[in-house]
């Protein structure tokens, strides 16, 4: 059997990001860069003030103190947005509100609370004069020109993903619109004559179908696109149009669940390999021990297991990193959290995923089992806020065993 880890690199190694778009600035969130964003000027763009208070030359505060208060003529007025063109000369101070550009001839700025002038200090006059208690140094309270970075740094590279704090980089360099690998479109499959739509009645021997829910749910969770395909039955030439219609909808990738255990799949193995390849891994873990990858006139193809459990799993343990290569994020880590376990468990051997609920407690982030294990037990998923890894050769952890946690 191939490790977890083999077949994970398999299935990255195969995909190709989706090419670049433009889009507009508005709708780049969770998206992935597709090329290096240089700064285009320096920021801050001007020396400004960092606090409401009074642009000064610092030299005129040597031994100012409360008992001896620093005397300044206020020449000046200079709100956020306004370029004063007053110089101050020896002796002088302008009110500045933060984020005001620094007039000529300051090099710092005294808070408010550092003066006479009482509050509310946005609504008073413009006084004639303020008195300074203390002293300070130059450059005090003022952001100068390019402390941030200078034009021509790279700020972002490609292949960052953008969360909140890079789209208002983007914006704070006027990038209207942005070079993102677009969002990846992924076709949904359930196979089996035995599953029924969610607003049809059972009739006896049918189940409901929950995997489609479940991957489309995690799909879009992902930041990708869902073209639902519905339910093919067990047969060849339904399941070739379902397939079909993916590839004309521009479909980047194919999940289907269920039929990938041996001797179960033919139709849908059939449909497959008629116009591509198919290729069938059974990778030591547990659950959802089969898996399959192939393509579909040239679009990858995974098959995930038909359990509820299973396929959810399937999907966190491989489809999910898949997807972050198909848009571009090459370097996605799963937040893993070690942790302890509360519950005895026993292993047949296989790399195993298993569903449980954590407690932060003052030692540790304990975690337990949520019911039992079987791959059908939809409710202990729901029950879960984890997955936690019993490793590959291990048959048996003790309460108080170290385990690795993957946060749901």
């Amino acid at each position: 059997m191939l490790s977890v880890t083999d077949a994970r690199q398999r299935l990255f190694d195969a995909l190709v990001p989706t090419e670049p778009e433009l889009k507009p600035l508005h709708d780049v969130a969770g998206l992935v860069l597709a090329a290096d964003v240089a700064a285009n000027e320096d920021s801050p763009r001007f020396a400004n003030s960092s606090m409401d208070g009074f642009a000064v030359r610092a030299a005129d505060l040597a031994g100012a103190s409360k008992a001896q208060p620093a005397a300044l003529k206020v020449v000046a007025d200079i709100p956020a947005g306004i370029v004063s063109q007053v110089a101050l000369q020896e002796g002088q101070a302008a009110r500045i509100m933060t984020g005001a550009a620094m007039p000529p001839g300051a090099d710092a700025v005294i808070p408010v609370e550092d003066t006479d002038v009482p509050a509310p200090y946005t609504d008073a006059p413009l006084p004639s004069e303020v008195k300074v208690i203390r002293s300070l140094e130059s450059g005090a309270y003022v952001r100068p020109r390019g402390e941030d970075f200078a034009a021509g740094d790279v700020l972002l590279n490609a292949g960052t993903h953008l969360r909140p704090q890079e789209v208002a980089m983007l914006a704070l360099l006027g990038q209207a619109d942005v070079s993102v690998h677009r969002r990846a479109r992924v076709a949904i499959l359930s196979s089996g004559d035995e599953l029924v739509p969610v607003d049809r009645p059972l009739k006896p021997g049918t189940i409901r179908d929950t995997n489609s829910y479940a991957l489309s749910s995690l799909v879009a969770g992902a930041g990708a696109d869902v073209i639902p395909l519905g339910i093919a039955p067990d047969d060849l030439e339904t399941i070739k149009a379902h397939l079909d219609r993916a590839v004309e909808q521009g479909a980047d990738l194919i999940l289907s669940s269920a039929g990938v255990s041996v001797g179960a799949f033919d139709y849908l193995r059939e449909a497959v390999l008629s116009q591509g390849e198919l290729d069938f891994w059974r990778v030591n873990m547990r659950p959802g021990k089969p898996l399959a990858f192939g393509r579909y006139r040239n679009i990858p193809f995974i098959g995930l297991p038909g359990n509820p459990v299973s396929c959810f799993v399937g999907f966190e343990v491989f489809v999910r990193h898949a997807l972050h290569k198909l848009m571009g994020d090459l370097n996605w880590q799963r937040l893993v959290v070690r942790g302890v376990l509360d519950d005895q468990v026993k292993s047949d051997g296989r790399e195993s995923y298993l569903r449980g609920v954590t407690q932060v407690k003052a030692d540790a982030t304990h975690v337990k089992l949520t019911g039992h294990q079987g791959s059908g037990n939809l409710y202990s998923l729901v029950q879960a806020d984890c997955l936690f890894v019993v490793p590959a050769g291990v048959n048996d952890m003790a309460p108080g065993s170290d385990v690795d946690i993957w946060p749901l």
